[in-house]
């Protein structure tokens, strides 16, 4: 099972270009991105950027994390599509620098309103769907019932996510009577 524990395959050695301290942030951050079902090197990626507080580069990106220039495009590109970092000019360099976003709480609605809505909607079409052809065949008043409840579900983590998307409050005292 995935979670937060110590990763013993991380090594941290004298020859790495981070701290000792950059290191366990930068993988501490990795772990936790992976758990939500991102790639770790985003979360070591941005964590690197946020640490810093300065635009880096890619090459510097690639240095500092011994990432593939490849790996650090890819990055990069999906950190600014979800608005979690974004490209800058440094004086006269001709290459694109990366800052991070630091506001934590733009940067969790912008993941919910662009990952969960989209998967929560395409769960409410099929739960609605579904609910359409039971009625449509044979199936039991017991299933359409359940398949009811699952829409209701759906709906209220739907509602909470707007909730919280437009007031940064989430509530969820519905949850208890579809349950």
């Amino acid at each position: 099972m995935k979670g937060y524990s110590h990763r013993s395959d991380v090594e941290f050695g004298e020859s790495d270009p981070l701290s000792p301290w950059e290191q366990r942030v930068t993988n501490a951050v990795g772990q936790v991105i992976e758990f939500w079902g991102f790639k770790r090197n985003h979360g070591r990626t941005w964590a690197l950027m946020y640490l810093r507080g300065t635009p880096m580069s890619s090459a510097e990106l690639r240095e500092e994390l011994g990432l593939s220039k490849g790996a650090v495009s890819m990055i990069t590109r999906d950190l600014e599509q979800w608005s979690v970092a974004h490209r800058v000019r440094v004086g006269s360099s001709k290459a694109w620098h990366f800052v991070a976003e630091v506001e934590f709480l733009d940067m969790i609605r912008q993941v919910l309103r662009d990952r969960e809505m989209t998967m929560v909607e395409r769960v409410r079409t099929d739960l609605k769907d579904a609910m359409r052809m039971a009625r449509e065949s044979d199936a039991s008043d017991a299933v359409i019932e359940r398949i009811e409840r699952m829409y209701r579900l759906a709906d209220l983590v739907k509602n909470a996510l707007d909730l919280f998307l437009n007031t940064s409050r989430l509530d969820v005292t519905d949850v208890e009577d579809v349950l």
